[in-house]
């Protein structure tokens, strides 16, 4: 099971640097943790993955449960044998995409003030658990506390999540108080499921209680007093950076320091450098591969937008300073060429790069934390 050691406290800020000790592997702190969705980093092959020196990989159980199917994947072996993984893994409870279904994403969600986006595709929130239909053929599913930590036992992910209710942003405090009652519920209870059978996994507590302090601070002293292995953020963290921030820097202090932490959901460039200093160890986030999808680069000397024209004649590499695959063998002229032709190695070319960028950051951020500089 899980082991968190500190390897250095920053004399500047929160920040440290820290190991979490696994069964598949170490996973080195701060660190960025790349979204493979279905079990993949789109446009790459495992043989990529495993080249890009990634220590921990998200996987999202609700699409995994809907296809292959939990069971499927169990047959295989669990996720490692049947992504080809031999590093740690994590997952969560599947609850964030079935919730997401009512209102959206993020700036949906925000958009609309709450208003529902699939009208219907969420049918009932009880006590037991919700009643959602399936994107995929509309079929209605129940999902508990009990049958997410089932699925994450048989994806066999190193750490798991346990199932919490997710409101919007804009909804009433006594609302948000009441959601956060019934989730502190279902993590109880998902503890338990896990606990009956823990075996190499670890399960991550989620705080919840959206921008408001005070619900924070009760969300953090009760699951502080549940044996979870770690914490995991989550929830509303607010409009925009900035309310984020208030709200972590609020919420840190009060996490156990002797305990890992995890930022759902959130590793854009500004809010890495904010909330690193903070004390947050790891960090998950689909933004670097979809930016290098859309062909946008990241750089030492900030983000490019490589199909503009600037690029077509630039046989430089993206970043002289990477020493990922794609700048040490081709120029940006050339990856310009690709994206304009529509071609679909761009999309490879391009995430390799974003995502050994973000590894080569936190690398960065690592050794400024063990010189105190942050």
């Amino acid at each position: 099971m899980l082991r968190f050691e500190i390897v250095h406290q920053s004399k500047k800020s929160r920040a440290r640097v820290g190991r979490i000790h696994t069964t598949h592997g170490i996973i080195e702190t701060p660190g960025f943790v790349p979204v493979a969705t279905n079990g993949s980093l789109k446009a790459l092959t495992s043989e990529h993955i495993n080249a890009l020196d990634i220590d921990l990989m998200f996987c999202n159980t609700y699409h995994l449960m809907l296809h292959p199917g939990a069971d499927v994947v169990a047959a295989a072996g669990g996720l490692h044998i049947f992504m080809q993984r031999s590093r740690p893994l994590i997952t969560d409870s599947g609850g964030f995409q079935v919730f997401s279904l009512a209102y959206g994403g993020v700036h949906q969600e925000l958009k609309s003030s709450g208003t529902k986006k699939n009208e219907g595709s969420v049918k009932k929130i009880t006590e037991q658990g919700v009643l959602f239909r399936s994107y995929r053929d509309g079929a209605l599913i129940m999902l508990t506390p009990e049958s997410s930590v089932a699925a994450q036992k048989n994806l066999g992910a190193d750490i798991i999540i346990p199932l919490d209710e997710l409101p919007p942003y804009h909804v009433e405090k006594s609302s948000l108080r009441k959601s956060l009652d019934r989730t502190h519920r279902w993590e109880k209870r998902s503890l338990d499921e896990h606990l009956k059978n823990p075996g190499y996994q670890s399960m991550y507590a989620v705080i919840h209680g959206g921008i408001d302090p005070l619900l924070r601070t009760a969300s953090c002293n009760y699951l502080s007093s549940l044996p979870f292995d770690g914490f995991a953020i989550g929830g509303s963290l607010g409009k925009n950076r900035q309310e984020m921030i208030e709200m972590l820097t609020v919420l840190m202090p009060q996490l156990c320091s002797d305990k890992p932490n995890h930022l759902l959901g959130i590793a854009d460039l500004p809010s890495l450098q904010q909330a690193i200093p903070l004390g947050i160890d790891t960090f998950d986030s689909s933004h670097p591969t979809k930016c290098a999808r859309h062909g946008l680069l990241y750089t030492t000397q900030g983000n490019i937008t490589i199909e503009r024209g600037r690029y077509k004649q630039d046989f430089s590499p993206i970043d002289s300073t990477c020493d990922c695959y794609v700048c040490i063998t081709h120029s940006r002229a050339y990856l310009h060429h690709l994206f304009k032709a529509h071609e679909l190695t761009a999309y490879t070319l391009a995430t390799i790069h974003n995502v050994r960028f973000m590894v080569n950051l936190m690398k960065r951020y690592r050794q400024a934390i063990l010189d105190n500089t942050i």
